[in-house]
């Protein structure tokens, strides 16, 4: 996940390296943004059809040269270009949870679950110290080759250490692609998911768009890397809520759903503390971010576990549902952040974290009184019994649904 976040810090350099504007450098992120949500969609269901162990590995392999080929580009284009690559092939990532997911032992799964998202969130975290850092020793080609170095020892050593793991599902891609939607439509369980995922991710998104811009004007006046070091406390929350995971295993995921809810919402009043600058702001920001980020990451963890349980057979196929909403509700959240921080400040920042937090909170009181059904689906791939005909499986998958 740090692929798609070592530029953001080393904008600046990139623009006065290549001649460029900041401005035009500004379109490395959005080319890996926009790579890496037409990987959600697009790639991450191929993990329930294709060998999973071969899909990872060429995956991080295409990723390795992709980010060399940034390293060496000479000029803005074929540094998109390559960064474009590095968008879509960091999809591994989102494939690699729900494989952990599907070589996990039931009674560990939440656990497993939650150690593998944590890395995600780890990533992005630490992506901006990393690149900081060896831009100081080197520049910023030395944090791609750094970036590729890294993603061909995980190949070898997942391609070393895994075994194959076959596809649960086999079927076409437009059928694939279409089953999705299928259990989006027909899940409520799932839809619930994606709402209080794309709130989890919209504070996410508030909180650290905002923060940097807090911190960069008065009364902080911090420089990139003095601003960049404050992921570290996200880093902590991360770490922090792993146990959220075990708690599901136990049982009680709807509690580590509920109390992450509550965390979420008051985050922000503690983070507005922060707009009065000096060492209690200080405190207070670096307190709601650990507040912030375990909320977010122990919410994370809960919707996984639930929707792979409800759907052990389309693994991949819910967490592509689950991640685009996400990452939606993450585009919006910025879009919205960049256009009324002018305007309102940290104060209204906080105000719009604590209504999108609300918004989740009420979709979740609806689940809890009108709970969605959890038990497992059948596989979609059960042979027709009368006829001996194999049916399509969109149509047993709807059977299936019926019959729950």
């Amino acid at each position: 996940m740090a692929n798609i976040y070592y530029a953001q810090p080393l904008l600046p350099v990139i623009a006065q390296s290549l001649g460029v504007s900041q401005g035009a450098s500004g379109l490395v992120v959005t080319v890996s943004q926009v790579g890496y949500a037409l990987s959600l969609a697009l790639l991450v269901p191929l993990g329930d059809v294709l060998e999973r162990r071969r899909l990872v590995t060429v995956l991080l392999g295409a990723s390795a040269v992709a980010l060399l080929g940034a390293a060496a580009s000479p000029a803005l284009g074929s540094l998109l270009a390559a960064i474009a690559v590095v968008g879509v092939t960091s999809a591994v990532a989102q494939i690699v949870v729900p494989l952990a997911a599907s070589l996990a032992p039931s009674h560990q799964r939440g656990a497993v679950v939650g150690t593998v998202t944590s890395g995600l969130l780890i990533g992005i975290m630490i992506a901006r110290t990393i690149a900081g850092l060896l831009a100081e020793i080197g520049d910023w080609h030395l944090v791609y080759v750094f970036a590729a170095v890294l993603m061909a020892v995980l190949a070898v050593v997942l391609r070393l250490v895994l075994d194959p793991v076959p596809p649960s599902e086999h079927t076409t891609y437009p059928q694939l692609l279409g089953s999705v939607l299928t259990l989006v439509r027909s899940e409520s369980l799932l839809r619930r998911r994606m709402v209080l995922a794309a709130a989890g991710m919209g504070c996410f998104t508030v909180l650290w768009t905002a923060s940097s811009f807090l911190l960069a004007d008065e009364p902080y006046a911090y420089g990139p890397a003095a601003i960049g070091l404050f992921g570290l406390a996200g880093v902590v929350g991360a770490f922090a809520a792993m146990g959220a995971g075990r708690l599901a295993d136990r049982g009680r995921g709807r509690q580590v759903t509920t109390g992450g809810l509550i965390l979420l919402t008051v985050s922000w009043p503690v983070l507005a503390i922060a707009g009065v600058g000096g060492l209690g702001g200080l405190i207070a920001l670096v307190v709601g971010i650990v507040v912030l980020n375990l909320a977010q990451q122990s919410l994370l963890i809960s919707h996984q576990s639930a929707i792979y349980h409800r759907a052990p057979h389309a693994r991949s196929r819910v967490t592509t549902a689950l991640m685009v909403s996400a990452f939606a509700g993450s585009t919006v959240a910025s879009a919205l952040t960049a256009a009324l921080y002018p305007v309102v400040g940290w104060l209204g920042m906080c105000v719009l974290g604590i209504v999108i937090a609300l918004v989740g909170v009420g979709t979740w009181v609806l689940e809890i009184l009108h709970p969605s059904p959890s038990e497992p689906l059948a596989a979609p791939s059960v042979t027709a019994g009368t006829t001996g005909t194999r049916q399509s499986p969109i149509a047993v998958y709807r059977q299936g649904v019926d019959s729950v």
